[in-house]
């Protein structure tokens, strides 16, 4: 009797043994709270992200919106300080007391080479399209009048037009030549 009662008691101990759970694998709420607090630290880090990204975009916006207003306002500086040279040989004509038509038509000449000197530097040209073929992109005609020359060539230029690089600023005012009547 005694060797049966020895017999079922290492089955015992194997059974509590079984029956004892595992302490390393996580129950599943442990697991989920784990999951579920990582994932609340990313939203949090891509929240973030976004909001400088968004307060980043935000100030490049405003920068650009300074950048253009001040570039409107300020684009005509350099030409402007061209055009200082043609003012101030202007007022020095109008203050000097022995004038002669000499003298004024030699500071006329002057001021013109240097308003001509600013338009070249900023690529402002002249048109002057005396003798050449009209071109109503360039042109604007005032009359037409009977001539020798081939109609529709300019005849006269009554006001030169200009170009700011290749665009038209102001058409030259023209009369274009047409046949003569029989």
């Amino acid at each position: 009797m005694s060797d049966v009662n020895q017999t079922p008691a290492p089955e015992v101990q194997q059974d509590e043994t079984a029956a004892m759970p595992d302490p390393t694998p996580e129950s599943p709420i442990a697991e989920l709270q784990r999951a579920l607090s990582e994932a609340q630290d990313k939203a949090q880090e891509h929240y973030d992200a976004f909001l400088r990204a968004k307060a980043e975009t935000d100030n490049t916006r405003r920068r650009a919106v300074e950048d253009v207003s001040k570039a409107h306002k300020f684009g005509v500086e350099r030409f402007a300080e061209a055009l200082l040279a043609v003012k101030d040989s202007l007022d020095a004509a109008l203050v000097v007391e022995n004038t002669s038509i000499e003298s004024f038509k030699t500071g006329v000449e002057l001021t013109s080479r240097q308003l001509d000197s600013a338009f070249e530097k900023f690529h402002i040209a002249e048109i002057n399209p005396l003798g050449e073929k009209f071109d109503p992109n360039r042109h604007q005609a005032i009359s037409s009048v009977e001539s020798d020359l081939e109609p529709n060539t300019v005849v006269t230029v009554m006001q030169k037009g200009f170009l700011l690089h290749d665009r038209v600023l102001r058409p030259a005012l023209v009369a274009v030549a047409k046949a003569k009547s029989a």
